[in-house]
């Protein structure tokens, strides 16, 4: 076994395992050749699985599109290959668009008459979506038609325009910014968990063999307990570990070739990155371990309050190093006793 022995360059860029950065195009193409196209390829979220496997069973069965689908969760977590695999599963096109890309109503009309029956549309951050557009989205939905308002004033009028029947999926990590209106008309509503370390193991090992690339069990391990249980951040990881074997070593992934690249990365075995760090160290050292509000916190290490929230904090909470209260942020023993750094009470029996 490798001794987990790390330094880091604080200089170093610190978004590698922050899963919601988008890879290069040449990264994104490989990330898009390793998603599974079947729901028996999907590892991991069981409890969203075995039913959409039923309802698209039972709607293939009716000759009838799938009911729209709502995907909520963190970023990384596979909405996107989700929302193509039912598209596969079905036997049908997908559009792919995003919410701010939808900027007037005739934009979603381009898009809405040129779907074949059946077709998939999937709308990724739904909820930055203009509202003007969501209320013209409605009948869509629900009638499939589309209602379009034609001149202004006393004159103008409403057309309607029917549409073939499709499934919308949306996607977004933040539900809570969704209306009700809008979430009520997804028939299926499915949250994304983050993984356990056995499945992120797995979706390496598949991956590692689409991209022939020889890894031990051990080293995907390894790779695995810094992946922040998020496959994107996983793929990203293993890649970065196969540069460094294909350039120092003979490319085959051991532990000693991992240990030594993610150390080279500034990802510790924890998988926390500078950022994280950074946080952390925050609390406790310029605010005595917390409690500290999320405005005050995100001042202090110069990181928007939606950043910390969205991204480091669903995972540090995740990992038990911060804990939330009706005050603000604490961090925990172990976060103390990950950095090295004494405890509260440790320093107290110091002084």
């Amino acid at each position: 076994m490798i001794e987990e022995h790390y330094q880091f360059d604080d200089n170093l860029e610190p978004r590698l395992v922050d899963p919601e950065v988008r890879d290069e195009p040449e990264e994104e193409r490989i990330e898009i050749s390793l998603r599974p196209k079947q729901l028996g390829q999907f590892v991991g979220q069981a409890h969203i699985k075995e039913p959409l496997t039923i309802s698209i069973q039972a709607a293939k069965q009716r000759e009838e599109p799938l009911e729209h689908v709502l995907l909520y969760g963190n970023p990384g977590l596979g909405k996107t290959t989700l929302a193509n695999i039912i598209a596969h599963e079905m036997g049908v096109h997908i559009k792919v668009t995003a919410g701010p890309a939808l900027e007037r109503v005739g934009d979603l009309a381009a898009i809405l008459t040129n779907l074949s029956r059946g077709d998939v549309l999937f709308i990724d951050e739904i909820h930055r979506m203009n509202k003007t557009i969501e209320e013209v989205l409605y009948s869509a939905m629900e009638d499939y038609a589309l209602d379009i308002i034609v001149g202004k004033g006393p004159a103008a009028r409403t057309l309607r325009m029917p549409l073939e029947k499709f499934t919308l999926i949306g996607a977004t990590t933040k539900m809570n910014l969704l209306s009700s209106p809008l979430r009520d008309r997804f028939g299926h509503v499915y949250h994304l968990n983050f993984y356990e370390q056995s499945d992120i193991e797995e979706i390496i090992h598949r991956n590692a063999s689409l991209l022939d690339i020889p890894v031990e069990a051990e080293a995907a391990e390894m790779i695995a307990m810094r992946a922040r249980r998020t496959p994107r951040v996983a793929n990203r990881l293993l890649k970065r570990v196969r540069d460094y074997a294909q350039v120092k070593h003979n490319g085959i992934i051991t532990p000693e070739v991992t240990h030594h690249s993610l150390n080279m990365l500034n990802v510790d075995p924890h998988g926390l990155d500078e950022v994280d760090r950074k946080i952390l160290l925050a609390i406790m050292e310029k605010f005595a371990g917390g409690p500290v509000g999320l405005s005050t916190l995100a001042a202090a290490v110069a990181e928007e309050m939606d950043t910390i929230e969205t991204i480091y904090e669903p995972y540090l909470l995740q990992i038990g190093m911060i804990e939330r209260t009706s005050r603000g942020r604490k961090v925990t023993d172990l976060a103390y006793q990950h950095l090295g750094k004494p405890t509260q009470v440790t320093q107290k029996e110091l002084l």
